[in-house]
This record gives C-alpha cells, structure tokens and sequence, in this order.
C-alpha cells in the first residue's frame, strides 16, 4: 500500500473528506441567508461563504501537513511554491460560485494533492446536494451517496452507433463548444455546473466533457484523479493529459474530460 508521511493514502483521504465537509457546513450555514456578492478584479463573483470555506480548509490543512504547501484560489499570493517532493494542495474552497448564487445546488469544495505534477488524491464535496466524491492513485474512485453508502464508481464507454452523452456548463457557454458538438454527431446534453461535469463523467452518466473556456489547475485538480481512477482522463486538445507541475501557470488549456483514459 502506497505511504505518504507513514501514513496510506486512504488514510489522508479520509482526513480530507472530513475537512470538505467542515467547510461544506459553513458553506451551508450562508447559503440559507442572503447571499452578498463583490466582483474580483477578473469580474468573478467572490462571497463570504467562499472566504470562509477558505479558511476552514487552510487552518486543518496547516495542522495536519504543516510541511505541505497551499495553492487556493482565494490566497494565491500566499503560495510560495511547491514542496521539494513535488507535493502541494490545490483548493477550490467553493466551485461553482455563480451557482451558489443562483442557488440551484450545483457547486463544490474541491481538495486535491498534488505529487510531481500529477493529482494524487482528491475529494469533490458537493453540500447542498450531499454528495461526496472521492479517489486516491491507485485505490479506484467512490462516490458517497445521500444515505453515507460508499460506492466504487466507474466510466462508461460510448457505444459507436449511440448518442453520446455529452455534459457541460450552465453559466459558460461558448461558440467553440458549439462548434465542437455540431462536429461530434447524435448526442444528449447535460447541462452542469462545477466539477461535478468530470464527475458525472466518472461515474458514468455522461461519456464526455469538453471545455474550451478558462478554467484554473483548482477547478479540475480534485476531479481529475477521481476520474482517473474512475477509468477515465483529461487530455488537452492535442492529446496531452492536464499536469499541475508549474502552479505559476494557474490556467489549464482547453480540455476534454472523457471515459477514455
């Protein structure tokens, strides 16, 4: 069994799904009220409930992996570079804001470590929802159902000759999608927001996401290794897979999520 500090990976895994529920209920707690809404300098909406799932997430990581550094979305000028091991945490205390917002439950806490520029555990923790996805390298991908069941979640090839099921997001539409799905044949779309789109790929409800919008390393991190271990993988758009190796580059290129690894 893999170690990581003495301790096996499921071990630390459990330990991060604990924190994204901590963060989750304080997540919760704001989105009951009214919710207050400031503008970043990139025009992205930023709440309390973001902040505050922030520092939930950084206090608890500091504690348990004083040695391990932290690049979050929400403190990126406090990063100052990767472990020598290659290893580093990459956070989206709250995905999907714009979700949040609109409170249609579509939005996640995204926890990933990363080694040498690969995800190499990560947990999405969608709260409203109560939903947990979860994988570490080499341990198979779950899914943490309403009841708490935990169960091993896997990819669905598509069938040639069957409509593809495509998945993609709610609040970013875009000409380059467009294009690309007038190109892919008969297909089904459903529309999502968050990471959850990569983990409906993992889990097998949608075959394919693709995305040729901005996102960042924190958006697809956590998701990538779940659906790694579901089956699957993120490759950009020449057939590379997505890698987290230089965290001073935030922005991933354009990618397609798909049950094909």
């Amino acid at each position: 069994m893999e170690l990581l500090f003495g301790l096996a990976l499921l071990d630390h895994l459990d330990r991060i799904e604990k924190i994204s529920l901590d963060a989750g209920d304080v997540i919760m707690e704001i989105y009951q009220k009214t919710i207050n809404v400031i503008y970043k300098s990139d025009h992205s909406p930023l709440t309390e409930a973001d902040l505050n799932a922030n520092r939930i997430i950084m206090n608890a990581l500091k504690e348990c992996y004083p040695q391990i550094p932290i690049l979050t979305e929400e403190a990126v000028a406090d990063f100052k570079g990767v472990h020598k091991e290659g290893l580093y945490w990459l956070v989206d205390p709250l995905d999907g804001t714009r979700e949040f917002i609109k409170h249609n439950g579509e939005f996640t806490v995204n926890i990933a470590l990363i080694q040498k520029g690969e995800p190499i555990l990560g947990v999405v923790f969608a709260p409203e929802k109560k939903l947990l996805y979860r994988a570490a390298r080499n341990q198979g991908a779950y899914k943490r159902e309403v009841d708490g069941h935990l169960k091993k979640i896997q990819v669905v090839r598509h069938v040639p000759g069957s409509p593809w099921i495509v998945t993609g997001s709610r609040s970013h539409e875009d000409e380059a999608t467009q294009a690309w799905l007038q190109n892919l044949g008969e297909y089904q779309f459903i529309p999502m927001g968050s990471s959850l789109k990569i983990c409906l790929v993992a889990e097998g409800t949608a075959h394919i996401y693709p995305r040729f919008g901005p996102t960042s390393l924190w958006d697809t991190a956590a998701a990538h290794i779940i659906l790694k271990e579901a089956g699957g993988d993120i490759r950009d758009l020449e057939g590379y897979v997505l890698n987290y190796a230089d965290p001073s580059q935030v922005l991933n290129p354009s990618f397609i999520a798909s049950s094909k690894a």
